[in-house]
């Protein structure tokens, strides 16, 4: 073959910030700290910042391919983190906050990390996991004081500030190859313990130009963008990178994530484009109804991590006007795989068909090959068709660090990912999520989708939040259990939601009994454990 004639420059995350630097100086990223306070300085200020920190974990003895975790929320010095702890060619590892302690304790000696920078606001967390952390783990508070660290466990905590006051500016970044690792994320760990996931500078620089190729309305130069979904969960589905790159500002949020605090800080600094879980819209739009009301400036909001409902969707684009993008991803597909964003290029929805497309998980980014399989035969792209979900892409995992047991598992013979999801994908290529395999309920020989009888629940004025799980039954093998979260003040009964549910779904999809609880069980990325469900209801089957 004939070899191209171009340069070949490597893809890597410094690249991204010089090119913010350079092409953007002046765009802003805008914080809201931990102690009510806003911070904000420009992607030139912040690449000054993140040159004085690559100086100084080299001080620090960080060295290529060393682990560095972080344990904070979405801020300005953990988007330094990102960038100059990738940058010296060591991995940018995040944790949890939400995470147990023990298991906290368990992915850091998993991982092997060599420095941990923490916010000041989670000093307790680390305080109750020092004992179990590796003896010669290093310590950094992501603060200008020690404020908050008085207890014996953190006697020798470094502070942030002071370390990068005694760093040069100017780093000579190092040559590094596009496959070196920079990125770790461990899975949430709901069906198993937790599995790390090794991103390299090449996967997610492809995972950001990806993203914005999908063409949301706010990844676009000038508009804000507001990442919702934590730095620590899984990149935040790549906006510290793409944002960056195309030159839009970034809102970080810090820890208050409650809807007026959401709907304050997005007015105030109005923010075009918000990404997050279903759980946290939640909020947020209850607090505009309550003002009557959207923030100043939204036109987007983007939801992933699972399904939005048909009353969501149709409650921000049909009372306020502002478009909902759903779509799919997994940490193993670094991890957006696909966004809905419509063909025409409309924004919000006017006709039912557009709402019925916009209830699917949108087409593939670019790079991203999808199939579905049953009984081991692939099937048709026709939107009948229903399999596991299958995955392969230039951002897809290729297994999983240092586990080679779960690593034999995930994969099919020709090297496609199992993503444990079962989907439906359309002659158009729109996905449509059917379910988690778990999460089937197999009654009477017929399957029923936990996921179309939460949307036809959530449909109900009466309901703030619901769970479908199966309970055994003497008869049908299983039969689907409703558990629901009432809105306040709402008096719906069982037989109200019953009856309603009856006139919406198929008599066998009707779940036999619901459920009326105070909350329910969330895991430690924002989403519902049906897992803890499952377990907490247990003794309640029949």
């Amino acid at each position: 073959m004939l070899t191209g004639m171009m340069m070949r420059r490597q893809l890597t995350m410094t690249s991204i910030i010089e090119h913010a630097s350079r092409v953007f100086p002046d765009t802003m990223i805008v914080s809201a700290t931990a102690e009510g306070s806003r911070h904000s300085y420009s992607y030139r200020e912040a690449s000054r910042r993140i040159g004085q920190l690559a100086n100084t974990l080299a001080a620090l003895g960080v060295r290529p391919g060393d682990r560095v975790a972080t344990l904070a929320w979405n801020g300005f010095r953990h988007f330094e983190l990102y960038y100059a702890i990738a940058g010296i060619g060591a991995v940018c590892h995040t944790l949890n906050p939400r995470l147990p302690a023990e298991q906290l304790a368990c992915i850091v000696e998993h991982a092997a990390d060599r420095v941990l920078f923490f916010d000041p606001t989670l000093a307790s967390l680390v305080s109750q996991s020092r004992a179990a952390f590796p003896d010669d783990l290093r310590l950094v508070v992501m603060a200008d004081g020690l404020a908050g660290c008085e207890s014996p466990e953190l006697a020798d905590v470094m502070i942030y500030e002071q370390l990068l006051a005694n760093a040069a500016p100017d780093c000579p970044w190092p040559e590094l190859d596009e496959s070196v690792a920079a990125g770790l994320c461990y899975t949430s760990g709901t069906t198993g313990a937790p599995k790390g996931v090794l991103y390299s500078h090449r996967s997610s620089v492809l995972h950001a130009l990806s993203v914005i190729a999908a063409g949301t309305e706010g990844l676009r130069p000038g508009n804000v963008i507001l990442p919702v979904v934590p730095l620590f969960h899984a990149n935040a589905w790549g906006l510290p990178h793409a944002a960056p790159l195309v030159g839009a500002s970034l809102v970080l949020p810090g820890p208050r994530l409650d809807g007026p605090s959401l709907f304050t800080l997005m007015d105030r600094e109005r923010v075009t484009s918000a990404w997050g879980v279903p759980t946290v819209w939640v909020g947020l739009i209850e607090e505009m109804r309550r003002q009557g009301r959207k923030p100043q400036g939204l036109v987007e909001v983007i939801v992933g991590g699972s399904a939005a409902p048909a009353a969501m969707i149709e409650g921000f684009e049909r009372e306020f006007g502002v478009c909902v993008v759903h779509g799919w991803g997994m940490t193993e597909t670094s991890p957006v795989g696909t966004l809905c964003t419509l063909p025409e290029g409309r924004g919000t929805l006017t006709t039912g068909a557009e709402i019925n497309k916009k209830l699917s998980q949108g087409r593939p980014l670019f790079g991203v090959e999808l199939k579905i399989v049953e009984d081991g035969e692939r099937q048709a792209h026709d939107g009948k068709a229903a399999g596991e979900l299958y995955v392969r892409g230039h951002s897809v995992t290729a297994g999983y660090f240092e586990n080679p047991a779960a690593t034999a598992t995930a994969f099919d013979a020709e090297g496609w990912f199992k993503t444990g999801d079962v989907a439906r994908i359309a002659p158009d290529g729109f996905l449509q999520i059917v379910d988690r395999s778990k999460d089937l309920i197999k009654s009477g020989g017929e399957w029923i989708s936990s996921i179309d009888v939460e949307n036809a629940a959530l449909s109900l004025p009466g309901v703030a939040m619901c769970a479908v799980i199966a309970v055994a039954h003497d008869k049908w093998g299983e039969r689907p259990l409703l558990v629901v979260v009432k809105r306040d003040g709402s008096e719906v009964t069982r037989e109200e939601i019953i009856a309603a549910l009856a006139s919406r779904l198929s008599k066998w999809q009707v779940p036999d009994d619901v459920l009326f609880v105070d909350c329910l069980p969330m895991t430690a990325t924002g989403k519902v454990s049906k897992l803890k469900l499952r377990e907490q209801l247990a003794p309640q089957g029949n």
